[in-house]
């Protein structure tokens, strides 16, 4: 059974990001660490309990989320602005938790389906519908015995979205349940409980323009980098500073983006900060954030003006594949393959990733291009039931694997922060049969094309990409020359538009693909480059051109 191809989405110009974060390390002295550890604990173990109550009151909005109450009630054991910051962070906990049921209730209903419709279908065959059965019955029984399992967790997933009480978990769920297994997960106890301990510290305080340097909670003073943050009332007794403030011994200092930073403060414009602890590095660190300026991002014509280019990137589980288009969709240049190693720690992980990307940018730049084109990749459908359409065995385990490591929503995140900083627009395509069409029509012209490279699949991919963000097909027009790696700029035959060309050199060659038009049957003596001219052409200066009407009427010949 032939399968219908599925419609295509259009392209679309990524947004801007909507907001920056950037960091700095907080050199402290022992005393300044034992004043941040009790006000986090603090604030921390009330913003707990604020979050329970959250949970407890269930699905609600507006006022019926007793927000007022409960702020008047954290204001009395901190203060007014910490008391508002701990019931935003609750709030945005619940919702996102909410969400998170929603996505796990999606994910499990579609595994369920596909479950079904693979046991309806008959063992080693195919169903009327084209849907594969299971290889035999053991495999069968398994599958029903999964399908099962899904089920009792969706009864779960709803039970827990009907009454709006997700389960949420201060410090994150994984580290919790490495306390069962300490011996597996080798940290000792005192280990385990400083990462547990540091993770649950509560110290975020939210901007708010018009405050003294966009934050009054904690303060960065501009002038000599220092730090000071506002004591809770049970604390006040450890202020060093006036107005219950402490001022810690330290400054801090911003490397990446502090003129952003700086520009804000000065106006007085919303910072938040947040002050991290890393206890297997001992190392303490404030975060800055804020909100970015809305800004519209150029629609497609824009981009696609005349003399642009773009770089189309394909992304894969160990390497990027990019290649340089011109507008009309050609590639110029050689395809370029940037190794991309995504194994270690995700601190390391995430580094790779980021210097990927720049030097995705460097090629950008060099290459004159106004944008990046990727792929709208989220496998959310093949993360969901990869089990049963991502192959069987070892095979498919070891493709499942690949596929779940690959890093699609932070590449394309970090791609649209860093390329917006530099100038650059990311234009999101629609993945569908890029591979497998650009791996029926570009590898070999690619390679025709590179002296240098080893053209693979992915090149052709990465030309598809491109191709498909700048509104062309993916496949090539028959009757299409290549360019010659000596005549780049060599006019492709069948060609919409005519190009004017100088008497005296040569027409381009015709192919099978470019029919004549009519007209004139043979060329004529002009339309010839002449390398090797008559003797009665070189008494007459070289003359190459066409003789005119008046010529021929001179000479007794009708035109």
């Amino acid at each position: 059974m032939k399968r219908e191809l599925r419609a295509l989405a259009a392209p679309f110009v990524v947004a801007a990001p909507s907001g920056a974060r950037i960091r700095g390390r907080l050199r402290l002295s022992p005393a300044d660490e034992k004043v941040l550890r009790l006000v986090g604990e603090h604030v921390g173990r009330h913003q707990r309990a604020d979050l329970a109550e959250r949970v407890r009151i269930g699905r609600a909005s507006g006022k019926d989320t007793q927000r007022a109450e409960r702020k008047k009630k954290l204001t009395a054991v901190s203060s007014a602005r910490w008391a508002g910051a701990m019931t935003r962070v609750s709030e945005d906990q619940f919702q996102l938790s909410m969400r998170c049921l929603y996505d796990e209730r999606a994910g499990l209903r579609q595994a369920i389906r596909v479950i079904g419709r693979r046991l309806a279908a008959p063992c080693g065959k195919r169903s009327s519908h084209g849907v594969r059965g299971y290889a035999d019955q053991n495999e069968r029984a398994l599958k029903q015995r999964r399908g099962q399992a899904l089920e009792a967790r969706l009864a779960v997933v709803e039970q827990k979205i009907a009454v709006g009480r997700p389960s949420i978990t201060v410090g994150g769920r994984r580290l919790a349940r490495v306390r069962h297994h300490l011996a597996e997960a080798q940290p000792t106890d005192a280990e385990w409980r400083q990462r547990w301990e540091a993770e649950r510290l509560f110290l975020t305080a939210d901007g708010e323009s018009g405050a003294p340097h966009g934050n009054y909670t904690i303060t960065v003073d501009p002038a000599d980098d220092a730090v000071s943050l506002v004591l809770p009332e049970p604390l006040r007794h450890l202020a060093n500073a006036p107005r219950g403030r402490y001022r810690l011994g330290c400054g801090v200092a911003f490397q990446h983006r502090c003129g952003e930073w700086l520009d804000r403060v000065t106006a007085h414009r919303a910072v938040r900060y947040d002050i991290t602890c890393d206890p297997a590095r001992d190392r303490w660190y404030l975060d800055a954030s804020w909100a970015a300026d809305t800004a519209e991002p150029p629609n497609l014509d824009e981009v696609k003006a005349p003399g642009a280019r773009l770089l189309g990137v394909d992304l894969n589980a160990d390497h990027l594949a990019a290649c340089v288009l011109d507008r009309h969709g050609n590639p110029v240049g050689e395809p370029v393959t940037i190794p991309l190693d995504l194994t270690g720690p995700a601190a390391t992980r995430d580094g790779r990733l980021r210097a990927a990307i720049s030097r995705l940018i460097v090629l950008a730049h060099e290459h004159g291009c106004v944008g990046i084109a990727i792929e709208d990749l989220g496998f959310a459908d093949a993360r969901a039931s990869g089990r049963e359409t991502m192959g069987r065995g070892r095979r498919g385990k070891t493709f499942r694997r690949t596929v779940s490591s690959m890093p699609t929503g932070r590449f394309r995140e970090r791609l649209r922060g860093m390329a917006y900083q530099r100038g650059l627009v990311v234009i999101a395509v629609d993945p569908a049969y890029t591979s497998r069409w650009s791996g029926q029509h570009w590898p070999r012209p690619l390679q025709d094309q590179s002296r240098k490279t080893t053209v693979t699949r992915h090149h052709g991919a990465s030309v598809a990409i491109g191709r498909r963000a700048l509104g062309h097909g993916i496949r090539r027009r028959p009757g299409v020359t290549a360019h010659h790696w000596r005549m780049v700029e060599r006019r492709a035959t069948g060609q919409a538009v005519s190009l004017p060309r100088a008497c005296g050199t040569a027409s381009p060659p015709r192919t099978a693909g470019s029919p004549t038009t009519g007209g004139k049957t043979r060329p004529r003596r002009g339309d010839q480059l002449v390398l090797f001219p008559d003797p009665q052409d070189r008494l007459e200066g070289h003359r190459t051109t066409c003789p005119d009407c008046g010529e021929l009427v001179s000479a007794g010949q009708q035109p």
